[in-house]
């Protein structure tokens, strides 16, 4: 058997890849090039050597600094040119290649230039808009001056006669008097003050000049008949036209520092129509030659930001590698020569060649005189894991890593994973109509592959595309299970053209089902769709899916426990496979392996045995007459040796291996192996929990401790772990009832009614109940309780998981966020 085990085929993915650990001496004409080739090829992770330096200590300070200074620069670019509403090129046009000093110089010469345009730009918008705001007063605060003035025609030469001929009329005469006086404003101390303010400022703007002139003031006010642009935010704005009349220095002084406070612009406005006239036509004159200079400036810039943006995606590209290779070159050491320097870093085996061939590469295009030097070195640490995955098992790996990383040469549980997630999840959600709509979506995010995987896309979208592959293995398996349930659309289908019986009752049912009832015709697929309807429906439904659900579960956690075995192998460990393993499988299979076997012989016999009754009174009365739950002859004395086993189990799992690790390391730093004491061969043999890699003291006490949470753990979570595999039959009933409470409820109630609309309304509540809660919240609920299963159930019956990724300095893994 070991023999047979040992000759099968490696898999790519039950292990990961084997790394090595290597050291690189690199002359500095070529460290860059080496270094960029490196990043090309995407094969080597370094190790930082200068992890104890801040980064303002390190050798290529300067060099990142440049490069985050160009970054900065391309960014503004980009800004610009989306705010200017243009597109950068997504395919660059094709020129000659540039080194970085002379990118570096062409970037400061476009931002010089471009920051130039701006000010310019923000200059004339700002005379512009200032023109503008003038020309709109002068129309509306004309039309407030001449309806003054014509209001004090009619009554000039009564006030004259009456009023104006008292000398004391100026220190009684009211503001209102004031305002309707002819002639000039300063004759009467009346004065006005004209300008313009946002329309959502202008009535705290009239509160407050009331407040602060007393009510001796006069405000007029108009809405502009266009917006404005707003100088900050350059955003359009409506704003209103004000006049307020007035009398005093001191109000005066009040009302300007109060337009100011707003941020309200205040324009003269003579009082004179024909000068009013002349300055509208010099305002509207300017007016025409700025917005025609302005245009000019507008093309002018976005002439030169189109070339900019023709080469901005290569542009920022390089600029992204360069500061990548200049980070790289910031983790490797100088040698005591400082000619030389001295990089670490792991790789994997199969990369080794094609490492040295492009470290060669590099040597002959900087035309060093030295060459590369590139030799393997032991390491203490433990290397990292890499598993080389494709489009299909890499959504699956990244289901596995989402828990945890696979330990160094750990059992890789997303080789099975592939095929047990979408199946538990079909379990769960069990239904080929439903299963057909995620067909349909996975067919469509597959076939538009190419050009999704171009596109950036949200990061909802993004994580429905990583998972193509799964959601067409979830909806390939929820048909196939949905098939067997008979179900579509939660609606019983005769696919094979009819049913065997017609029970309508409990006990006809329950006689079917034992096999009391002969018939002729066995329904020939799945669940005979018979039983729908009928009042055993649920109760036989049920039954069948616990049972089912156990049938799974106990599967899965074999698998797992079988793992754990070549994973003891592979590392070589005797001690967890006699110690851990064994106990394992006999506790877990003398209990619920028993269990399974019961229901597998009651399915077959057609027996009416108390499953329960039976496994309960295993444990209370091993002893006594199972009578007529008994399904088979010896099952008496069987129980009772299973039990036993499972007793013995847990002393076996619990004892035996911490006090043999303790002999073991006695032996080795204190006895008879005290000679081998400097052998690395020594060491592989040690089981990778042990406590004792690298000489480390041995601690007694706390291998116990561990152990023995480890027994009772496994012990607990043998009976919690088979519990909790009957969600599947829980999930698979939840999905099965609400398909049918829509169906019956809402469809076929709204189909009885002979009315349109209301079955108009019926097929919306179906279809968007359909679509949200059974695609969608259905989904995502039996997507996380199989995540569940996986994680829990299953991988901790053999998976570690504290490893940490192998993670290669690679051009291809940098992203735009790394600016």
């Amino acid at each position: 058997m070991e023999k047979f085990i040992d000759n099968l085929p490696a898999m790519d993915l039950m292990r990961s890849e084997k790394m090595t650990f290597v050291q690189l001496i690199i002359p500095v004409e070529s460290a860059h090039r080496a270094i960029s080739y490196l990043g090309e090829l995407g094969l080597l992770q370094f190790r930082d050597l200068n992890a104890d330096k801040s980064p303002f200590q390190r050798t290529f300070v300067n060099q990142v600094k440049r490069c985050a200074e160009m970054s900065r620069k391309l960014r503004f670019f980009r800004d610009q040119i989306s705010k200017a509403g243009l597109l950068s090129s997504v395919h660059p046009v094709l020129q000659p290649d540039v080194e970085l000093e002379e990118l570096e110089i062409q970037l400061a010469e476009h931002e010089h230039e471009l920051i130039e345009m701006n000010s310019n730009s923000d200059r004339l918008q700002h005379s512009y808009n200032e023109l503008l705001e003038f020309k709109i007063v002068l129309q509306k605060a004309s039309g407030f001056l001449v309806s003054s003035n014509s209001r004090a025609v009619p009554e000039e030469r009564e006030l004259d006669e009456n009023v104006y001929s008292n000398d004391d009329y100026g220190d009684s005469v009211s503001l209102l008097e004031q305002d309707i006086r002819p002639g000039p404003s300063d004759q009467s101390g009346l004065s006005f003050v004209s300008g313009i303010i946002c329309k959502s400022k202008a009535l705290r703007f009239e509160r407050m000049l009331f407040r602060a002139t007393r009510g001796n003031m006069l405000f007029n006010q108009a809405s502009a008949d266009e917006q404005i642009m707003d100088p900050l935010s350059t955003e359009m704005v409506e704003k209103t036209v004000f006049v307020v009349f007035f009398s005093g220095l001191q109000a005066k002084t009040k009302i300007l520092k109060i337009c100011e406070a707003f941020g309200a612009n205040c324009y003269p406005v003579p009082e004179d129509i024909t000068k009013q006239r002349q300055i509208t036509r010099e305002v509207s004159s300017r007016l025409a030659e700025l917005e025609a200079t302005l245009d000019a400036g507008i093309r002018h810039r976005n002439k030169a930001l189109t070339s900019v943006g023709f080469h901005l995606a290569k542009w920022m590209n390089m600029v992204r590698r360069e500061k990548a290779v200049y980070d790289t070159l910031n983790m490797l050491n100088f040698d005591v020569t400082k000619k030389c320097l001295v990089g670490e870093g792991w790789c994997p085996i199969f990369a080794k060649t094609k490492i040295q061939e492009a470290l060669q590469r590099a040597t002959f295009d900087s035309n060093s005189q030295v060459g590369i030097i590139f030799h393997v070195m032991d390491a203490i640490e433990s290397p990292p894991t890499y598993f080389r995955t494709n489009r299909f098992t890499s959504a699956f790996q990244e289901i596995v890593d989402a828990y945890g990383v696979a330990r160094y040469q750990e059992a890789n549980p997303a080789v099975y994973t592939c095929i047990t997630f979408p199946f538990l999840f079909a379990v769960m959600f069990g239904d080929w109509g439903h299963g057909i709509c995620l067909l349909l979506g996975a067919l469509i995010l597959i076939a538009r592959e190419s050009k999704l995987s171009a596109q950036k896309l949200g990061s909802f979208m993004e994580m429905l595309f990583g998972g193509r592959y799964v959601l067409l293995l979830m909806s390939l398996f929820s048909i196939y299970c949905g098939l067997i349930y008979n179900e579509f659309f939660s609606v019983p289908f005769h696919i094979f053209g009819g049913s065997a019986y017609k029970c309508r009752d409990t006990a006809c049912s329950e006689a079917y089902t034992i096999g009391l009832i002969k018939y002729r015709d066995p329904y020939p697929f799945g669940v005979d769709p018979s039983w729908r309807g009928s009042r055993s429906e649920l109760p036989f439904l049920n039954s069948l899916k616990m049972k089912m659900s156990i049938l799974l579960g106990v599967a899965q956690m074999n698998l797992g426990i079988l793992l754990s075995y070549f994973n003891a192998r592979f590392f070589s460990s005797s001690i967890d496979i006699r110690y851990q393993f064994v106990p394992q499988v006999i506790f877990l299979n003398s209990l619920f392996g028993y269990l399974s076997l019961l229901i597998v012989i009651k399915w077959c016999t057609g027996s009416q045995a108390d499953l329960y009754h039976v496994m309960i009174y295993m444990f209370l009365s091993p002893t006594d007459d199972l009578g007529e739950n008994e399904l088979f002859w010896g099952q008496r004395p069987l129980q009772i040796i299973l039990l036993l086993l499972a007793l013995i189990a847990v002393p076996w799992m619990l004892f035996p291996k911490p006090f043999i690790l303790k002999k073991l390391h006695t032996e080795r730093f204190q006895g008879r192996a005290y000679g081998m004491l400097g052998t690395s061969e020594m060491d592989l043999d040690v089981e990778p929990d042990s406590a004792r890699q690298h000489h480390e003291e041995f601690n007694f006490s706390e291998v116990f401790v561990h152990q023995m949470i480890h027994s009772i753990e496994f012990v607990l979570g043998a009976v919690s772990n088979t519990a909790s595999y009957l969600r599947l039959w829980a999930l698979s009933l939840a999905h099965s009832e609400l398909s049918t409470v829509f169906y019956e409820k809402v469809l076929l109630l709204a189909w009885g009614y002979d009315n349109f609309v209301i079955r108009l309304i019926g097929l919306a509540v179906f279809a968007f109940a359909t679509a949200f809660i059974l695609l969608m919240m259905e989904t995502l609920s039996a997507f996380l309780h199989a995540l569940r299963l996986h994680w829990v159930e299953y991988q901790n019956k053999f998976y570690y998981g504290d490893g940490y990724k192998f993670k290669p300095f690679s051009f291809a893994s940098i992203t735009e966020d790394e600016d």
